[in-house]
């Protein structure tokens, strides 16, 4: 079998088999399969896709590229979340503890963040003394005692996705759904859990920029979990705004912090409740509204936070230390009308400003700094209102990062039609 040969088949535009994409993934992986090689068959799936079949297969392979965990001593009960991310993406600090105290066991694998801001990795670190690496057995058996646990992900889940992600990032290859799909499913399967919940993520701080996309992304990804005996349900929800209040590591850690005592947020805590609700749907066998119920009154009781204390404490974490940055800046409305929009990406680079993000994979995060937004989207402003408050442990970005901010907010003379924070569901 030869590289030459599969590139040509796919340039085009036949169905490859297994066997060549099998060829190809060990190869590449390996080191055998040369860059230019690989871009070239990368280039002809982007133009002319791949079937269902080759997707999954692809997906397959790679998951088996490296290391798989082994969940199966908890049987049906282990779920999965990922999303794809955005400004304020923090549904896993809710989401874990929530499903964990109704009885499912969330154990999970979760990344660092580049780009706007960290990811749940540096979130969680934000808390001092939280342990982000722990061993395989005391994974596993803190999953059993608590029900949650959250670490780093090893580089050896799967090594043939990190390859190719690396190679479509410098070669225009990002944006093919079937390329996407497989990158994201490869990751949760190869994580071991039985059940997974996808948050595929659509608007101005998504990659997915529309409703049908993020539809599309969300359909082959079901299928590739169902194909591999996996339960897999998704929700297409919205990214043209920040998620929640606060954009940045420990802030959002605060305000997951109130939602899990009951105090509401919004569109922030809906969303946690229907991936929640989802998620036990699938774990326990129940009707998703029965299981939103469920969701809805652990917040209410204290329950759900309880379960993160815990969570927290296990892996060394002392919430008392959380903290915002020395330095804030309030940005006021110099203009009445309502804000009709709030560009997520615009925010979320604005927040990179702060500190919160990293530019390269080697910067350093500043943890207490980010946005705390005061308005948003529908609201009617008054000149002089608050929209938002800047922290930065350096005074001197809080200026520039502020004249960012505004020019993120587009306001008009009429509040804007309401947009669903969630469009579909696909199980």
């Amino acid at each position: 079998m030869r590289m030459y040969d599969i590139i040509t088949d796919k340039k085009q535009g036949r169905e490859l088999s297994k066997e060549q994409i099998e060829f190809f993934i060990k190869g590449y992986t390996d080191g055998h399969i040369p860059d230019y090689q690989a871009s070239a068959l990368l280039m002809a799936i982007y133009f002319k896709g791949m079937t269902e079949r080759e997707t999954v297969d692809l997906t397959e392979c790679m998951t088996l590229s490296g290391e798989c965990l082994d969940l199966s001593d908890f049987g049906h009960l282990t779920c999965d979340k990922h999303s794809t991310g955005g400004g304020g993406g923090k549904t896993t600090l809710v989401v874990a503890p929530l499903v964990a105290c109704l009885g499912g066991v969330v154990a999970k694998m979760s990344g660092r963040g580049l780009g706007h801001t960290g990811g749940t990795i540096d979130k969680l670190e934000s808390i001092a003394g939280y342990n982000a690496f722990l061993s395989e057995d005391r994974f596993k058996s803190q999953a059993k005692k608590i029900g949650v646990a959250v670490i780093g992900q090893t580089g050896e889940l799967p090594p043939a996705d990190k390859k190719l992600y690396a190679l479509r990032d410098v070669t225009g290859t990002v944006d093919s759904i079937p390329l996407i799909a497989s990158s994201v499913m490869c990751k949760k399967l190869a994580a071991g859990a039985k059940n997974i919940v996808l948050d595929v993520k659509v608007g101005s701080g998504a990659f997915m920029k529309t409703p049908e996309e993020g539809k599309k992304l969300a359909e082959i990804c079901v299928k590739i979990g169902k194909a591999h005996g996996r339960n897999t349900a998704a929700l297409i929800t919205d990214m043209d705004k920040p998620l929640g209040k606060a954009v940045g590591n420990a802030l959002e850690v605060m305000e997951a912090i109130e939602v899990l005592k009951g105090r509401r947020h919004g569109e922030f805590e809906d969303i946690c409740v229907e991936l929640s609700a989802n998620m036990l749907s699938l774990c326990k066998n129940i009707p998703v509204e029965s299981a939103e119920n469920l969701a809805r009154a652990a917040l209410e009781n204290g329950s759900a936070f309880e379960k993160f204390e815990s969570w927290i404490t296990a892996q060394g974490g002392d919430l008392s230390s959380l903290k915002k940055a020395e330095y804030s800046f309030e940005i006021k409305s110099e203009k009445n009308g309502f804000i009709i929009a709030v560009n997520a990406e615009s925010i979320g680079l604005c927040a990179a400003a702060l500190g919160a993000g990293r530019r390269t994979k080697d910067d350093s995060i500043d943890f207490g700094a980010g946005i705390e937004m005061e308005k948003t989207v529908g609201d009617r402003i008054k000149k002089g209102d608050t929209l938002a408050v800047l922290y930065a442990s350096d005074k001197g970005l809080l200026n520039p990062a502020a004249e960012h901010f505004k020019r993120a907010l587009t306001f008009g003379k009429s509040c804007p039609e309401k947009r669903p924070h969630i469009f579909f569901s696909v199980r």
